[in-house]
Formats: C-alpha cells, sequence, structure tokens
C-alpha cells in the first residue's frame, strides 16, 4: 500500500498541526456552545476522530453520506445521499466535518440539504481546500491545508476505497485518471 505513493505532500506533524488550529478556533468560536459534529463519510472519518480528540466544547456526533465521485476522480456533480443523519439538528450550531473541498458540488449539496432541519448554523470544516477547483462557490470556515490541483490519497482520502489508512497524505505513483 505504502508503495504506491510517489511521494509525500503532508506527513504526520503537518497534519497534526493543521488540525490543532482548526480545533483551536472551533473551541474559541463555540466556547459556551452545544455543537452537533457532522462528518461526511467516508473520507473524513480519521480527520473527524483526531478534530474531536482536540475539542475542550460540548459538542455530539453525527455522520453523513452522499456521492457524487463514484469509480471516478472527480465529482459528476450528481449528488444523492447514501445515509443520512440521525441527529435532530433543529435550532442547533452544525459543524460539517469534509476531508477534501474541490469542485463544491458535493458539499453545497449537503448545506442545502442540511438546511432544510432548521439548524441554528452551519459552518463548514474540510482538512483540505482545493479552491483552484471549485466550481460551486462555496466557502469553508475552517480549512486546514490549502492545495493545487493533485489528486491525493492518504488519511481517509483514496482512490476506489483504497489508500485511507496512510497516515500520511501523497501523491499516488500510478495515474487515477487511466
Amino acid at each position: 500500500m505504502y508503495d504506491a505513493i510517489e511521494h509525500i505532500l503532508f506527513d504526520e506533524t503537518e497534519i497534526s498541526n493543521a488540525v490543532n488550529r482548526i480545533a483551536c478556533s472551533v473551541n474559541n468560536d463555540y466556547e459556551n456552545e452545544q455543537l452537533v459534529v457532522i462528518g461526511v463519510l467516508k473520507g473524513s472519518f480519521i480527520f473527524l476522530a483526531d478534530l474531536i480528540r482536540k475539542l475542550d466544547i460540548d459538542f455530539t456526533i453525527d455522520f453523513i453520506r452522499a456521492s457524487s465521485y463514484g469509480e471516478n476522480t472527480e465529482s459528476a456533480g450528481n449528488v444523492r445521499i447514501i445515509s443520512d443523519i440521525s441527529e435532530n439538528i433543529e435550532n442547533s450550531n452544525v459543524l460539517l466535518v469534509e476531508d477534501i473541498i474541490d469542485t463544491g458540488y458535493t458539499l453545497s449539496y449537503i448545506v442545502d440539504y442540511l438546511r432544510g432541519f432548521s439548524p441554528l448554523s452551519i459552518r463548514i470544516c474540510t482538512l483540505f481546500d482545493k479552491p483552484c477547483k471549485r466550481v460551486i462557490p462555496i466557502k469553508p470556515d475552517y480549512a486546514g491545508i490549502v492545495i493545487d490541483d493533485r489528486f491525493i490519497v492518504g488519511y481517509g482520502l483514496d482512490y476506489n476505497e483504497k489508500y485511507r489508512g496512510i497516515p500520511y497524505v501523497g501523491v499516488p505513483k500510478f495515474d487515477p485518471k487511466k
């Protein structure tokens, strides 16, 4: 699995530092408030686990799973909810946690969907932000690392359900577009 990586872009220390910066901001912003943290599956689960261990505020956790990629490396823009939230988020502050934002299709769809449940607020948190690929004008409230237009794997990010468990983030040796 590790031999599939051409080179490491972000090592474990760089990722940890980004998670710590985000957690500090979230702690400050929600100091005396209840928060519902919603992870976007599957990619965000490692980031979410590390993030919540750094939070010292009151929160509950839920998950949502949506798909717009299928087996492709880029979003097709055809988003569907595969697994819904179970928490009641009406009049709650919601922190939507994503692994990476590129086109914005999936996240925009999820935000609009969650607004239908009448939350008090929705903020977006992502470990990796790829604004150069943005098609839908959506901006994260918390972003760990801004990246250029590269396909990356590791730390929850996958290619065809592989490479999520790599503890760092790198560029694969193979060309995922072939």
